[in-house]
């Protein structure tokens, strides 16, 4: 009995002792779509009340949980019974992708300055909904990320068994979700840090000058961070399509492939964004 014992224990070690390993390589292979993530997730969890912020910060990171939950079995069950499935579900979450990001880029090229008697009605809309929307919004969109992040992490642990799959994937999933939201988190609080330090230090020394850069740096890191995040949509997307439609892969050879992936996401959010947009025309004309 003992010894039967000992033998599950030193089968449980082994087992971590892979799924360590195994997590350790999808983390690397992911690293270029969790820091997509981090800045996609950075721009959307900004824009509100400094006592709003952590409040919907900790939404959408309950959000993002609830999603690889969904995701983590799904993807298993499919790539057991159905792999196709999932190249389908990343091409219509690149197409959702590349929309957002073209989305963003034309409103800030194309965006009419408005006149006062609409910025006043706008005003008199209710924050809460607003705040809803916008949650809703960034939870859809680590919704794709994390199939992404999930089928990525899926990828590297094909060739282990079912179990070792199914706890590299978790793990990865969970450490995807809180280090990317801790990130966050940090970035969006850290004009508070910067004026608790000028507080502390009376406005005086080093950790004043501190406390002041931190401050002064938020809106910048804010921006780029805007910048960054609507690249990468549109980068990932392009990604999705070169990686799973095998025309797409061969399409521009002599091109590097990031420059490749940014024209592909960014042709397919013009054609989601148009086709959007010409829905929306023949609807109101039927109507």
């Amino acid at each position: 009995m003992a010894s039967g014992f000992f033998a599950i224990l030193d089968d449980i070690a082994a087992l971590m002792d892979d799924v360590a390993v195994t997590t350790k390589v999808a983390a690397q292979k992911t690293a270029g779509i969790l820091g997509d993530d981090l800045a996609v997730n950075a721009e959307k969890a900004t824009g509100f009340l400094s006592s709003r912020e952590l409040p919907v910060l900790w939404a959408i990171t309950k959000g993002s949980l609830i999603n690889k939950l969904i995701i983590v079995p799904i993807a298993l069950l499919l790539n057991l019974f159905f792999p196709v499935a999932i190249k389908i579900a990343l091409v219509l979450g690149g197409f959702y992708l590349a929309y957002e990001g073209v989305e963003k880029i034309i409103e800030y090229f194309f965006h009419h300055p408005k006149t006062g008697h609409e910025v006043v009605k706008e005003n008199k809309q209710d924050n809460a909904d607003a705040e809803k929307a916008k949650i809703k919004s960034a939870i859809a969109t680590d919704f794709i990320l994390s199939i992404e992040i999930v089928i990525i992490a899926l990828g590297a642990v094909l060739d282990k068994s079912l179990i070792t799959q199914i706890l590299t994937v978790s793990v990865v999933a969970i450490l995807a979700t809180v280090g990317v939201y801790g990130i966050v988190a940090l970035i969006v609080r850290m004009d508070d840090a910067g004026y608790q330090l000028i507080k502390r230090a009376n406005n005086k020394g080093f950790f004043s000058m501190l406390g002041s850069l931190l401050v002064k740096a938020l809106p910048v890191i804010i921006k780029i961070l805007g910048i960054v995040g609507t690249v990468a949509l549109v980068l990932v997307s392009g990604g999705i399509f070169v990686h799973n439609i095998e025309f797409l892969h061969h399409l521009l050879p002599n091109l590097p492939s990031i420059i490749s992936e940014l024209v592909i996401g960014l042709l397919a959010g013009l054609l989601a964004v148009g086709l959007l947009t010409g829905g929306k025309k023949v609807l109101a004309l039927v109507k």
